[in-house]
């Protein structure tokens, strides 16, 4: 992640999309905007929640912005109302925005304390956490299967132990975050070289270890073409992740309004792991967009009309 004014820079830009389109809203009190991250699976999820909120009556655009540490304060502001999120993350998150990058963590593996944790933060700063959902979804890390055997790597510690120095394909923002390469390194021991600014678990970043540029790749537990680069995700077997249970993290404005909850709790009493998983596959793997996806998927559980 870029220092001060870059970042300043890039929110600037995030906020401004093609043809002076932007992230204000212009339209009626009907309208709502969805953010989403530029990973797939943040986009399906920003899909799915297009489609309840259409559905509910409401008109629901959906902008992709690079990074939580971008679309989080859009969110603040009122630009966005709406962002799919990961329990555990933006817990930690927020938990470091306020007191600091040392901060005692406030995370763990149990979600209804997470959770609780989450809004205790969230709520000062005009955000309303709805209730997480059964689908969860961690970070996870895979190196190529050749990599793996040679050096005879199953676990995260077994990388730390074997002494090989890896270039780490990853969202720029890698390095601050504690659960990417601080807790990589100071957890396991892994000697990262250096970062390969990449989209998490995106093709050119699973492309890049496959093919030996890089041999480490930030992914998720619920990527569903691993297999297909013949990359291999190596065990957290120190538990540096925290389990994230997806849910929806609403503007205060916007979520006075009980519709809004009511129709993003139909997912959240739906979706599983396993479902996320077989939605990100047929995005990635089958190349069918994420709104086509997604429309069939809530059509499929009777969730909408059409």
């Amino acid at each position: 992640m870029a220092a001060g004014g870059a970042t300043a820079v890039a929110l600037a830009g995030v906020l401004t999309a093609c043809g002076g389109d932007s992230l204000e809203k212009s339209g009626g009190e009907g309208d709502l905007v969805i953010g989403s991250a530029s990973f797939t699976e943040s986009k399906v999820l920003a899909e799915l929640y297009r489609a309840l909120l259409a559905d509910a009556g409401y008109k629901a655009t959906v902008k992709t912005v690079d990074a939580r540490e971008l679309y989080e304060p859009a969110l603040e502001k009122g630009q966005v109302d709406v962002v799919p999120e990961y329990a555990a993350t933006l817990a930690e998150f927020l938990n470091r925005k306020k007191n600091g990058p040392d901060a005692t963590p406030v995370a763990s593996s149990d979600a209804t304390a997470t959770v609780a944790a989450l809004r205790k933060l969230a709520e000062p700063r005009g955000l309303k956490v709805l209730e997480p959902g059964q689908a969860v979804d961690q970070n996870a890390f895979a190196v190529s299967e050749d990599f793996a055997a040679r050096h005879h790597l199953k676990t995260l510690s077994d990388l730390g132990k074997s002494g090989q120095k890896v270039r780490l394909a990853a969202g720029d923002e890698c390095p601050q975050r504690p659960f990417c390469q601080p807790g990589l390194e100071k957890t396991y021991g892994i000697d990262i070289t250096g970062i390969d600014p990449l989209e998490v678990g995106s093709v050119q970043a699973k492309q890049a270890v496959k093919d030996g540029r890089d041999q480490l790749v930030l992914t998720t537990t619920t990527d569903a073409t691993v297999d297909q680069f013949g990359l291999v995700i190596l065990e957290d077997d120190k538990n540096l992740q925290n389990a994230d249970n997806v849910l929806p993290v609403v503007h205060a404005k916007s979520a006075g309004e009980q519709k809004i909850a009511d129709a993003l709790n139909k997912l959240n009493r739906v979706l599983t792991t396993a479902d996320l998983t077989e939605l990100n596959k047929k995005v990635d793997a089958e190349r069918r967009k994420a709104s086509d996806v997604a429309g069939d998927y809530l059509k499929g559980k009777g969730l909408i009309d059409n």
